[in-house]
C-alpha cells in the first residue's frame, strides 16, 4: 500500500465568455457577433436618497413611458401610478403607505418592458427614502 498525498486535480478551466468583475456565478455565455439587444440593466440607488432625487427619477420615469408608450401594454397604469407617486410626495408622512404600495408593485409592472430600469430605480428610490 503506498500512502502519500494525493495528487491534486488539475484546475479546471472556464469556458469562453465574458467576465465583468464581481461576483459571477453565473454561465458565462460568447455572444461575439449574436444579437444582444434584449439585455437589460438595471441600476441601484446608493446612500442616501433625498425627495428631490426621487423626484428626478419619477420625471425620467414618465419621459420613458410616454417616449415608449405605444409598446407598452400598461401605459395608463404606469402612467396614473406616477401621477399618485407624484401626488403622494407632496404629503409623504400621510402617504407613506401609498408610496410603499407603489415602491412594491412597480417592478412587477415593469419587468421585461423597455422601461423596466427607471421603474426599478424609482422604486427603489422611493422605497430607501421612506427609511
Amino acid at each position: 500500500m503506498r500512502m502519500g498525498r494525493r495528487r491534486p486535480e488539475p484546475e479546471q478551466e472556464h469556458g469562453s465568455g465574458i467576465s465583468i468583475g464581481g461576483n459571477n456565478n453565473a454561465p458565462n455565455q460568447n455572444v461575439v457577433g449574436q444579437n444582444i439587444s434584449h439585455v437589460y440593466q438595471s441600476a441601484s440607488v446608493q446612500g442616501t436618497v433625498d425627495i428631490e432625487a426621487v423626484r428626478d427619477l419619477l420625471t425620467s420615469f414618465r419621459a420613458d413611458v410616454e417616449r415608449n408608450e405605444a409598446g407598452l401594454a400598461n401605459a395608463a397604469v404606469l402612467r396614473a401610478m406616477a401621477d399618485t407617486a407624484d401626488t403622494s410626495l407632496a404629503t409623504p408622512d400621510t402617504q407613506a403607505g401609498v408610496l410603499r404600495g407603489i415602491a412594491q408593485a412597480l417592478p412587477a409592472l415593469v419587468a421585461g418592458t423597455v422601461v423596466q430600469q427607471g421603474g426599478e430605480t424609482l422604486a427603489h428610490a422611493i422605497a430607501e427614502w421612506l427609511r
